[in-house]
């Protein structure tokens, strides 16, 4: 699905909801004599938006258009989720996703000593490498990234593999210091041939 196609998909479903959360006000407000009516204002105007697609392909669980962690859930206010693999012994790991929590997303944590065959299978070369790997919505997270980075992703939806914070800089998200020092740090994009730009700098 373009990502044209996929923003309609977006709005006409943000749209639906919209519709359906102003007519249930609506409702009750009004009184019994007008709820017959109201009932089929909305009717007509759900039978408009599913004429062109929005709503039967957000209910059909179209795989572009996801409501957990997905545009739809941007739209909607949904907390991002994502999927963080790390060693089981990683504390700067741990506080990395404590650093994603506090910022809103819901995090699923899977402990594995197979570190290496993750990176491997999610197309992490060995200059992207550091303790974790997460995967949200169809990129992949490597590294000590910061959340609202994360977020930006999410937004602009490059066509891109995913974001990286080799190595663990001191003081990015969960290898902060009691000093306080915090060594600059690229975050870079790469796509599925190994390809790599700076997406940010901090």
């Amino acid at each position: 699905m373009n990502t044209s196609k996929r923003g309609m998909l977006v709005v006409s479903a943000v749209v639906a909801v919209g519709v359906c959360a102003a007519v249930v006000a609506q409702y009750a407000r009004s009184g019994a004599a007008d709820r017959a009516s109201l009932g089929r204002q909305s009717g007509a105007q759900l039978e408009q938006l599913a004429a062109g697609g929005a709503v039967d392909a957000a209910l059909s669980g179209v795989s572009d258009v996801t409501l957990q962690g997905g545009p739809l859930a941007q739209a909607a206010g949904t907390s991002p989720s994502i999927t963080v693999y790390k060693s089981p012994m990683c504390g700067c790991c741990s506080k990395w996703v404590e650093h994603l929590e506090a910022n809103g997303f819901a995090v699923t944590v899977i402990d594995t000593e197979e570190m290496s065959a993750i990176k491997s299978r999610y197309g992490v070369g060995p200059e992207l490498e550091s303790c974790h790997t997460g995967l949200v919505d169809g990129y992949v997270i490597e590294g000590h990234v910061p959340a609202d980075l994360i977020l930006k992703l999410l937004e602009e939806r490059p066509s891109i593999a995913g974001i990286a914070v080799p190595g663990m800089p001191t003081g990015s998200p969960g290898m902060e210091v009691p000093s306080g020092q915090k060594d600059p740090y690229d975050v870079l994009a790469f796509d599925k041939d190994g390809n790599t730009k700076v997406y940010a700098r901090r």
